[in-house]
């Protein structure tokens, strides 16, 4: 299928700095992988809201991200994920982000957006995710861990970023318990 035929008229606009193509997942209900190719910044976020605006309103609510082409998001761009969020999930919907690049996905984690999103790594987890719902929270809270710079033992009580007491670092730690610098 192609863009039009899911989403009337998606193909009227175009930006050379992002191409957006769509491929329905027949597995779940009103779902739509959306591959990103290109980056997201403040000159085509515009475009980018427009585009994923026409495939809400197409109906579609449950919506994958593909971001393994996608080589660069500002902090706008965050912005419209954030914006899609509240925007989806009023009619039920969710987000999944799947297979962001390390580069992409440091930005999303240094602005403290990673609790925010689902992050999948593979297409089967992300239907998996729609199909069967969020995994029933299990905290990784009191987290115990040694400082990657100085090996100092540390606790953390909650996500969010905080500095060593030894080499004053500063750390940062995600919901799931995964720690960097930064």
């Amino acid at each position: 299928m192609s863009n039009d035929d899911l989403v009337p008229d998606f193909n009227n606009d175009r930006d050379e700095s992002l191409k957006i193509t769509l491929d329905k997942v027949a597995e779940v209900n009103n779902c739509l992988i959306v591959n990103l190719n290109g980056y997201i910044d403040t000159y085509n976020s515009v475009f980018f809201q427009k585009q994923v605006g026409k495939i809400v309103s197409a109906g579609f609510v449950n919506l994958i991200f593909s971001c393994s082409n996608l080589n660069y998001v500002s902090s706008t761009g965050i912005g419209s994920f954030t914006a899609f969020l509240k925007l989806i999930k009023p009619k039920g919907g969710d987000i999944v982000l799947l297979n962001i690049q390390p580069k992409v996905y440091e930005v999303f984690q240094l602005l403290g957006f990673c609790q925010f999103f689902n992050i999948k790594d593979s297409i089967h987890d992300a239907v998996d995710f729609f199909k069967h719902g969020a995994p029933a929270a299990t905290s990784v809270f009191p987290n115990v861990f040694a400082c990657p710079v100085c090996s100092k033992r540390l606790k953390a009580t909650k996500s969010g970023r905080f500095r060593c007491s030894e080499c004053k670092s500063i750390l940062a730690i995600d919901q799931q318990g995964h720690v960097f610098l930064g």
